[in-house]
């Protein structure tokens, strides 16, 4: 008899499960997916915000690609309850569903603190299609718009970023004291608020806001702790997220921060799986599990998920805690675990010219990361993917540590004398080539094919 494989969510985790369930099982299972919104990839939201994209370029699946794959879709639809002991779900509309392998890939949602004003027009969270939407019917009038973001972290500066390139008047409040708290220490965050400064983003770090009240026409007065008035046209709340954890009450599925799952994605019933900002996972060269709410993390579940409920027993390795980031033209990027205060560092900082590395050890195995810098000294080196390279195979430096002390901007020497590209190249998640993804905007292929020197590295990926 057939498998009913049943997934919940339409983001990275839910089209990579089943693609993946595709690649074991061809069409002799059924799927169905439930979600509450058209299938997308929230990393492209802040293309579309900056205009460099239709709002349809960020669907990650259409009506064609659910119809090939044998997908059966239930959309706009959520589930209200799970019950594993029979293998159903309720659904919000009332209907009952029955599974065999089930899949709750539900993200997370915004975690809005309590201010008095959140509810007003104009103010709104920065996360979803609709608040996208929202946010540009809101601007679309005014010829410079004023934004003050609340928050300073990773999720928020992906979209200050998007409203900079859009010429947009903006300010940011942080209760931290610096910037990007979550991933930069203090020496990386002053590069990137003296950067902030030079692009006439006015910062309030160290203060929190203590009321929004309605202000003359639409715009807004926003109370700061430290005494000041900000009148601005629209607020953006981006203070943290929270898993989508609500349809698990009653259940028996274990939760942590997340829902806890294994190496195979199972939760603590075997024929129920998670993945992606609502899970709880195994983390890399680690007996530990933790949140990594971050896209390759949520691909890398979504594929170990999915080939686990096509049959396949593939153990995942865990994930490596990564962002990476574009704040105004100033990138940045923060790998492993950044912040440990017991690890040695080797460390180079020049105010003046933006560069800023970071890097963490201990004995001679690096184990976390801290890179900022403009474009020629960050993303067009090949360092930082060097350097992630050197995490994710836990290569010891033996004798390479002291070369790189003395000489911080020469990783390539030591990652070709260890053989790390060589590492990568063997490793697969699933033990087979990835296929492309199988949905293109349009049906269109892509025009330009990766180079030979590319080749080698995508098709054993």
């Amino acid at each position: 008899m057939a498998q009913h494989h049943i997934i919940i969510g339409g983001g990275p985790v839910a089209t990579n499960a089943i693609e993946t369930i595709r690649e074991f099982e061809s069409t002799g299972s059924q799927i169905t997916l439930i979600c509450d919104e058209p299938a997308h990839s929230r990393m492209a939201l802040p293309y579309w915000l900056a205009n460099q994209i239709p709002r349809e370029h960020t669907y990650t699946a259409d009506d064609d690609f659910y119809q090939r794959l044998n997908v059966e879709t239930r959309i706009p639809e959520q589930v209200q309850s799970i019950n594993p002991g029979d293998n159903t779900l309720q659904l919000a509309g009332g209907d009952t569903l029955q599974f065999d392998n089930l899949l709750i890939a539900t993200g997370a949602s915004p975690l809005n603190p309590p201010i008095p004003g959140l509810d007003l027009p104009g103010v709104q969270s920065l996360w979803s299609l609709a608040h996208t939407e929202s946010l540009l019917n809101a601007t679309d009038a005014l010829k410079k718009p004023r934004v003050l973001m609340i928050g300073a972290g990773f999720i928020g500066f992906i979209m200050l970023n998007a409203m900079y390139k859009r010429g947009w008047q903006l300010e940011v409040v942080e209760r931290e004291p610096h910037v990007l708290p979550r991933m930069l220490d203090v020496g990386a965050a002053a590069l990137v608020e003296n950067w902030l400064a030079e692009k006439e983003v006015e910062l309030h770090c160290g203060t929190t806001v203590q009321s929004i009240s309605q202000g003359d026409g639409s715009t807004k007065v926003v109370e700061l702790d430290s005494g000041q008035t900000v009148e601005t046209d629209v607020v953006i709340v981006a203070t943290g997220i929270q898993p989508n954890l609500g349809l698990l009450d009653g259940s028996g599925i274990a939760t942590g921060e997340g829902i806890v799952v294994n190496d195979l994605m199972q939760t603590n019933f075997k024929n129920i799986y998670a993945g992606g900002d609502a899970a709880q996972g195994p983390i890399l060269h680690s007996d530990q599990t933790a949140m990594h709410p971050i896209q390759p993390t949520a691909v890398d579940h979504g594929r170990i998920a999915g080939a686990n409920m096509a049959g396949q027993k593939i153990h995942y390795p865990g994930s490596l805690l990564m962002n990476v980031l574009d704040v105004c033209g100033l990138q940045c990027a923060s790998f492993g675990v950044w912040s440990d205060s017991s690890a040695e560092a080797i460390t180079i900082s020049n105010a003046t010219g933006y560069v800023y590395r970071n890097m963490l050890w201990q004995d001679d195995e690096m184990v976390g990361a801290i890179f900022v810098g403009r474009a020629g000294d960050v993303g067009m080196l090949t360092d930082v993917g060097m350097v992630k390279g050197i995490l994710q195979t836990g290569t010891r430096l033996g004798a390479w540590k002291a070369h790189i002390k003395e000489n911080p901007f020469d990783i390539r020497r030591p990652y070709m004398a260890l053989k790390v590209a060589q590492q990568l190249a063997g490793t697969t998640l699933l033990g087979r080539a990835a296929q492309p993804r199988q949905y293109r905007f349009g049906g269109q292929e892509a025009t330009v094919p990766p180079n030979p020197s590319h080749q080698v590295y995508v098709s054993t990926k």
